[in-house]
């Protein structure tokens, strides 16, 4: 169905993460992959959503002038929230240790940004789930930093490694957007978007 639609779009996903690269994949809809460094900055009074917002806005900005008539361009941001503070990708491994201490036994938001951009139009969205950690040791968490790459993740962590297995207890929301791409509501903007091509 997807498919169809897009069938007269070059889809194109700028994100070099292997994760949203295989879950863009199993909408079973061609795509190319293009890559661009961005500086990931943004204006401190923004909290929660608006961050993850302006990121992906951002990094979609930077591709702009290059996009075809054709062309439809998705980016996306993800962000991990607590204590009224944004958690990114940790900066070294001790910064790791302590963003996982900070969330171990407590609860978080993972708050992802989408946003969809063709020169005709544009739509950024985002999707939030709460995520429960169990207390974890710190046996744990050194085991987690490493042996498995914290470093690429908002928060330290992927749900879907060793520490999500055995350390998350509840998730209240979309369990894909927690891996950084919220792919029901992908799939859903995708085919509004095309509609109003």
């Amino acid at each position: 169905m997807l498919k169809n639609r897009l069938k007269s779009k070059n889809l194109i996903l700028a994100s070099g993460s292997l994760r949203r690269q295989e879950l863009l994949k199993s909408l079973g809809v061609p795509f190319e992959i293009r890559l661009k460094k961005i500086d990931e900055n943004y204006p401190k009074h923004l909290k929660r959503s608006e961050i993850s917002d302006y990121l992906a806005q951002l990094k979609s900005n930077a591709f702009v002038e290059e996009l075809s008539l054709k062309d439809l361009l998705i980016t996306s941001d993800t962000i991990v929230w607590y204590h009224n503070m944004a958690l990114g990708k940790p900066i070294s491994k001790d910064d790791a240790f302590q963003m996982l201490q900070k969330l171990s036994g407590k609860t978080h938001e993972v708050i992802t940004s989408v946003c969809l951009k063709s020169l005709q139009k544009e739509d950024i969205f985002n999707s939030i789930t709460k995520v429960t950690f169990k207390e974890l040791s710190k046996e744990e968490i050194q085991f987690y930093v490493d042996n498995y790459n914290p470093m690429d993740k908002a928060g330290a962590y992927g749900i879907q490694d060793w520490i999500g297995q055995i350390g998350v207890t509840k998730i209240e929301g979309s369990y894909f957007n927690v891996m950084g791409f919220p792919i029901h509501k992908i799939y859903s903007q995708l085919l509004k978007f095309s509609e109003e091509l």
